[in-house]
Order: C-alpha cells, then structure tokens, then sequence
C-alpha cells in the first residue's frame, strides 16, 4: 500500500511539474483563435487586430480561422473538445455565447466548459433600411410596415442572435408584423441589404458605419440608452419613439476549459498589452468599438460579466419560443 502510494504522489509530483514546465514555456508554437463568424464580420475584425498584436507582445504566430455556422456554437464546440494548452482559443460575443446556446443544443455547457480570459470590446445593435426606403426616420418606418404587412423583410444574424431578440421587441413594441430572414454573417447580411434585396437590418453599428456615411444604407435607431459615438447624430430608439432594451453587443475570449491558470494569466496580459497600446485603442474607435476599463479586463469580470448576460436573457429568448433554423 505505501508503494502505491508513494506512486501516485509521484505521479502527481511529476504532472504537477510537466504542467508548470508547459506555463513556462507556453507559447512555444503558433496559436490559433476560432471564430464563429466569417472573414470580414465584427467578430472576425477584433480577433486580427488582437491578433496581430499578440504576436508581437507572446513572440508566436495568431492563426484567425473561421468556423462559422449555428449562431457560433459550432466554433464554440471546437475550443471545447481542443486541448487545454492555451493554442485553441475562442473569440466569441453575445449571440454566439448567450443567444445561439439558448435556442440549440451544444456538445458543451457554454459557461462550464471554458475558461474565461478577459472581456473584449463592446458596441451597438442598430435598425437601418435599404438606401430606396420610403421611410427617412423611426416613425415613418413603423408607419411604412404597417401599411405593408408581412411583406416587410428583416435581414438578421442567425436565429437566437441579438439582432433576432432586437427585431422580436421591435415588432412586439410598434406592432408592424414582416418576415425575418436569417443570414450566417454581418457580411452577407449587409450585402443584401445594400443591394436592395432586403428591406431592413439590425446590425451592429460598427459593421455598417461606413456604409452608412456613405449614403448606402439608412439608419432609424439605435438599441442603446445613450447616443453612440461613432454616429452622434443618430437617435436612439426611445428618442425615436420607441423604448427598447438596450442590448450591448460585447465579444470576450475564452479557452478550453483546464487550460493553466499560468497560460490564462499570459494570454490576459496579452490581451491588456494591446488595449493599453495607442494605435490599438485608436483602430478600435474608429471603428465605433469600446474598451473595457482595466478592472474590468480579467477572467473573473468575464466570467460574472457572462453570467450576468445568461441570467437576464435565457429568459426572455425562451419565453419567445425561438427555434433553430
């Protein structure tokens, strides 16, 4: 018995040791983060930015790669069966990691089964209209699908994403009734949208900003309890007419669950490396993107953070009886 069990003290002496030797040395290869959504997106632009400063700051080479599909879980049950080294990791946002996992099954509890590595940038969810629209503010929309009923079209991100939540209260709240047309991407959805193909988007602002600017589309409102700063001159909806929830559309970082707290620890001071560099913070604003504060750039604010998020809206998102598409 005393063999035994000097043998599983060794044992665990000698993983204990093979793990902090991995933190020390970590990274030691490429490191790749998955996205759920596809290149060009929001979600795809804050990981190559983070990126391209993490590999300066860790000395390894950030591999972007695009697994999208399902509202993102199916990049989110990727990093969940990878290992727990610290080279898979996932950058994901409300509706891949509270609205997508609320409406379909996953492989994986969506709070469970990662590790939190910090809170990234935050931005905002607004209704705009193909550039031909009749309408030209929030009242003159509501009134133009009301005289159209179910013949409106409504171009969102996947079903149980935040837009498909912001378009569900919307109609709810100014009684026009129009068909829902779920897109895999901001990308497409926008496309589809700027060409005319489409009647009207709730799309996150910074996606569509330049488009906006130039003439390309038309925007009604935005899902925020303030003005946003990319777009001052843009109401609110409340402004508008129309009080809504204020749906903060917040990406974070997250690895597999059992990665090193040593390894975790790095790729959070790598991420607050970049926000605390100018050029970094200045490339975020212009594209209408907020930082988190630094207290708020831990794995702990991530995780309370996430939380939070599931608690207020797997609520809501199941009482509206969503179902996958």
């Amino acid at each position: 018995m005393r063999i035994i069990a000097s043998l599983i003290v060794a044992l665990a002496v000698a993983a204990g040791c093979a793990a902090d030797a991995q933190a020390q040395s970590y990274p030691s290869k490429p490191i790749t983060i998955i996205v759920g959504f596809p290149p060009g997106g929001p979600t795809d632009t804050i990981a190559r930015i983070l990126g391209d400063h993490m590999k300066a700051t860790l000395g390894q080479t950030v591999v972007i790669e695009n697994v999208g599909g399902a509202a993102g879980t199916i990049a989110g049950a990727r990093v969940a069966r990878a290992a727990p080294d610290g080279y898979t990791l996932n950058i994901g946002q409300w509706s891949s990691n509270v609205g997508g996992p609320a409406i379909m099954p996953t492989p994986y509890h969506v709070l469970n089964d990662f590790e939190p590595v910090s809170l990234l940038t935050t931005s905002y969810l607004w209704i705009l209209g193909r550039s031909s629209l009749p309408a030209n503010n929030l009242k003159e929309l509501i009134a133009w699908l009301k005289a159209n009923p179910e013949k409106g079209t409504g171009a969102i991100v996947g079903a149980g994403s935040a837009a498909h939540i912001c378009f569900i209260d919307f109609q709810n709240k100014s009684g026009t009734r129009f068909a829902v047309v779920p897109y895999k991407g901001g990308t497409p959805a926008l496309q589809d949208l700027v060409g005319g193909q489409v009647d009207i988007g709730c799309l996150e602002a910074s996606q569509t900003l330049q488009q906006f600017r130039a003439g390309m589309v038309k925007v009604f409102g935005i899902l925020a309890n303030k003005r946003w700063f990319g777009a001052p001159d843009v109401p609110t909806l409340a402004e508008g007419g129309l009080p809504g929830d204020q749906i903060e559309f917040w990406h974070g970082m997250w690895a597999p669950k059992g990665t090193p707290k040593d390894v975790i620890a790095k790729l959070n001071a790598a991420v607050s490396a970049a926000f605390a560099d100018p050029a970094v913070q200045k490339r975020f604003a212009d594209l209408g993107h907020a930082l988190p504060p630094r207290e708020l750039q831990s794995p702990q604010a991530l995780l309370a953070h996430h939380k939070a998020e599931l608690d207020r809206w797997w609520p809501i998102i199941k009482a509206a009886g969503i179902k996958a598409q």
